[in-house]
């Protein structure tokens, strides 16, 4: 059985589209057509269903889906198995969006520093979809993004940060420590917002509002964000971690409001299947002693 033919299959299925995975593989869209074909006359069974424009995996086709899977990762750990020199990289290319790079790396790095002395480090600052591209194309050898799904690229659970209302000190709600979303409304609001699926729920809690809240500035950067409620200019909500400091001085206090629990930022952390896990095992939250940060 041919592996670009199953390598096709997992492509087209992770994108939906024979066009697109014939992007992403560097072929025509007949060529993936006429690979999908070959290997459903191979296992003597249809894999998608066609409706218009639309692609769907068969019951057969979903039932093959994580055998191809599974092969194709093993393939590839065999081929970096059979490629490594026994020796570590003298360099370890680390991407990482903003957020990241500005409130974890700073504490991430050293603890990494004294597991690998001897190692360089270079720091890549990028949105999640660029830090994926760089890392399919081996710019990158790790990188700390937003959650992603991709078959060349495994993406490991690192740092959930909850979202939350945070008002400066001597704000009315400060003594409180709770509200409703309702009473929010008669508050000048900022809003901070880095296009995660995150803050679309944010938004979705908004759109339920009677009467829409006060919001009197839009910032793409937590940190602006950040600083206009320390000058009290409105409320903001935002990651715990960009407030962690200000916090712990009593400059911003968190307001708890039920119908925004469980709003968070997830970070994960990626690399391409099979590859750099050392780094991977040793990065990992209870390896680097993360949640002290």
């Amino acid at each position: 059985m041919n592996i670009e033919n199953m390598e096709a299959f997992v492509y087209v299925n992770h994108y939906g589209s024979f066009n697109k995975a014939a992007e992403v593989l560097y072929l025509s869209q007949p060529s993936v057509t006429a690979r999908i074909q070959t290997l459903e006359r191979e296992l003597d069974c249809r894999l998608f269903d066609r409706l218009g424009k639309q692609i769907m995996l068969t019951e057969k086709g979903k039932q093959f889906l994580p055998y191809a899977q599974q092969i194709l990762q093993t393939i590839q750990k065999g081929r970096l198995h059979l490629q490594e020199k026994g020796s570590r990289p003298q360099e370890l290319r680390i991407g990482s969006t903003v957020s990241v790079s500005n409130y974890l790396i700073p504490d991430l790095l050293p603890k990494l520093k004294q597991l690998y002395p001897q190692l360089r480090f270079k720091l890549t600052t990028a949105p999640t979809d660029e830090l994926v591209k760089k890392v399919l194309e081996r710019e990158l050898d790790i990188a700390f993004v937003r959650k992603v799904a991709h078959p060349s690229v495994q993406s490991y659970p690192f740092y959930e940060d909850p979202i939350k209302l945070y008002v400066y000190e001597g704000h009315p709600f400060a003594s409180i420590g709770k509200v409703s979303i309702q009473e929010i409304r008669y508050q000048s609001l900022l809003f901070f917002e880095c296009g995660s699926l995150d803050w679309q729920r944010l938004h979705r809690v908004f759109e339920q509002l009677e009467h829409s809240p006060d919001i009197v500035f839009h910032a793409d950067n937590s940190e602006t964000a950040k600083k206009l409620v320390l000058q009290k200019v409105g409320i903001c909500f935002l990651p715990g971690l960009c407030v962690k400091e200000e916090v712990s001085r009593g400059r911003l206090i968190p307001i708890e409001i039920e119908e925004t629990k469980g709003i968070s930022l997830h970070t994960n952390l990626i690399a391409l299947t099979g590859e750099n896990e050392e780094f991977i095992e040793a990065l990992m939250p209870k390896n680097v002693s993360f949640y002290s940060i």
